[in-house]
């Protein structure tokens, strides 16, 4: 990461015994693939020796992220790198009727009532004195305007000590239905916790993995699914990338509007319970997760304001561009529109853009990016926490990490939510 020029370090060894000479070239391209310029310059190398050099560019690069080859001889090494990311400009491009479309969308969710629209069932086995641990089964938003509700579930830990405490929810990347899903424990205490699984994943596509024990059946019965969608026939098992084409292109029943809702409904479901704090609300997950932060503080508002989230190498942000990047999950986009034209379907999809979510979002934000991610690319990550307007906000940058968690990334969030509790 560099302001203006890169200052690029190569060392360069020569495992012969003579002398070598060598033409190192390096080719600059923006992550949208627009060829920037080339570099050549000359690198003397002793025999049984090695060599650094300085690559950099004559002109300063626009603020944006870039991808570097270097040959030595042959192609040598390739990786991504950032000018003044900070400075990047993803701007906003929601549709007139944006926040009307989300507190429509958002009166179609039940009223949560115990034993009626929500039911909370003990796991005894992973409660512990600190917290009881509770499967959460509630009802959210049909997959359109019309229809049964979809059962929800997720897995819910309070706290046993009697006082209020801050909520802390846990949101999970893709679900490509492979292993099982875990029960958290009893947790330590010091937040009220609620792990969710958002329609057709996860929970709400297989059993736990606590369920698939003969003392567990004992206790509950055989695993019965109560979700009225039967995702199970409706997409094909192997293939990961359906969700993102799940009703592509109907505004009213697009898989991302049901996963956004079931999280406005699990935090309104943590504010019916007598433990939680709702004035210190806080969020974090990665990937998939991450983009769920991003939703979560800026959909439950006005009813529920975050006080921070930690969204890591957060997921559908800045479709014009992320769809240029990489070719995933623009491809399933394009296999999906039908009879949209680019721009009719960049519109269908500014509704569930995290950039244009973040134009929402008052909470402080923690957000993590790795500059070799080729899932959810660096600009994708910048595009939603350069539209924030709370200065309380950090980026972690791993120059070297992919599609993956910084080193120390849980304490890192913990310790920003605990100073920002209230």
């Amino acid at each position: 990461m560099w302001d203006g020029k890169p200052s690029i370090s190569l060392v360069i060894e020569n495992p012969n015994a003579v002398d070598v000479t060598e033409t190192v070239k390096t080719e600059i391209s923006t992550d949208l693939k627009k060829f920037v310029t080339k570099v050549e310059q000359t690198a003397e190398v002793p025999a049984k020796g090695k060599v650094t050099i300085k690559i950099t560019t004559e002109e300063d690069l626009e603020p944006g992220f870039y991808r570097a080859k270097i040959y030595v001889g042959t192609a040598a090494k390739a990786f991504n790198f950032g000018i003044s990311p900070y400075d990047i400009v993803s701007a906003p491009d929601m549709q007139p009727d944006f926040n009307e479309y989300w507190e429509n969308a958002k009166t179609q969710l039940p009223t949560l009532v115990e034993g009626e629209t929500v039911t909370l069932t003990e796991i005894t086995s992973k409660s512990n004195a600190k917290g009881k641990v509770y499967l959460v089964e509630f009802q959210s938003v049909p997959n359109g305007l019309e229809g049964d509700p979809v059962i929800v579930r997720g897995f819910y830990v309070e706290p046993q000590d009697g006082q209020k405490h801050p909520v802390l929810m846990h949101f999970f990347g893709w679900d490509d239905r492979g292993g099982s899903v875990t029960v958290p424990s009893g947790g330590s205490g010091n937040y009220a916790e609620f792990y969710l699984s958002t329609r057709g994943q996860y929970h709400n596509n297989r059993p736990a993995s606590y369920e698939k024990t003969e003392a567990w059946i004992a206790e509950h019965g055989e695993w019965v699914s109560k979700d009225p969608c039967e995702y199970a026939s409706i997409m094909k098992p192997n293939d990961k990338y359906n969700w993102f084409g799940f009703n592509f292109g109907d505004k009213d029943g697009f898989y991302y509007r049901g996963a956004f809702l079931d999280i406005v409904q699990a935090v309104r479901f943590m504010a019916t319970r007598e433990t939680s704090d709702m004035n210190n609300l806080f969020a974090e997950g990665s990937s998939q997760g991450g983009a769920f932060c991003y939703a979560a503080a800026a959909l439950s508002y006005p009813e529920y304001t975050f006080t921070a989230i930690a969204p890591n190498v957060a997921f559908l942000g800045d479709y014009p561009d992320y769809f240029r990047i990489v070719s995933w999950p623009g491809d399933t986009a394009k296999a999906n529109k039908g009879s949209m034209t680019d721009e009719e379907m960049y519109a269908f999809l500014s509704y569930y853009d995290t950039k244009n979510l973040a134009t929402r979002i008052s909470a402080a934000v923690l957000a993590s990016s790795g500059l070799q991610d080729g899932t959810c690319p660096p600009h994708t990550n910048f595009a939603p926490f350069n539209n924030l307007s709370n200065p309380d906000k950090e980026m972690v940058i791993d120059p070297t990490m992919g599609h993956s968690f910084p080193a120390g990334w849980t304490t890192k969030y913990e310790k920003f939510f605990q100073e920002r509790t209230k």
